[in-house]
């Protein structure tokens, strides 16, 4: 499997789904911590959370799992990856196609005070657009 990574800052990237062996391959980029944002047994082609915990510890990374579905992302969800950003360390997000993990990075950047404008030109850059998950959050 191929993975298109997406960087979206210096501290930050996003894919689509991975599989262990790309999981190894983010380690030789300098990625510290893998956030799995896809729910468990969302597809039957994707790793469970604990062989892609196990790829990552073996790699030297940490894994956390913040996972939603599709449109259920709550403020709690982007809280938790805000405390993440706040660790320095380089991260890489992953859902099935990418976009929840930019939606994700978007809001918790913007709760740790980041501009809407940057915020849309790097998700843009990526390939994402961002601007309804800023304007559902603005009632937050």
């Amino acid at each position: 499997m191929t993975t298109e990574i997406k960087y979206l800052d210096e501290q930050v990237s996003v894919s689509e789904q991975l599989d262990c062996d790309a999981v190894a391959r983010l380690a030789l980029a300098g990625v510290e911590l893998v956030v799995c944002n896809r729910q468990e047994n969302e597809s039957e082609d994707q790793p469970t959370f604990a062989e892609l915990e196990k790829a990552a510890r073996e790699n030297g990374m940490e894994f956390i799992a913040i996972p939603f579905a599709r449109g259920q992302m709550t403020l709690q969800h982007c809280r938790e990856f805000s405390e993440l950003l706040a660790s320095g360390k380089r991260i890489h997000a992953f859902c099935r196609t990418g976009n929840r993990s930019c939606n994700l990075w978007a809001v918790a950047c913007r709760l740790k005070g980041a501009e809407d404008k940057s915020l849309l030109a790097s998700a843009r850059a990526a390939g994402f657009e961002i601007r309804d998950v800023l304007v559902a959050f603005d009632a937050e």
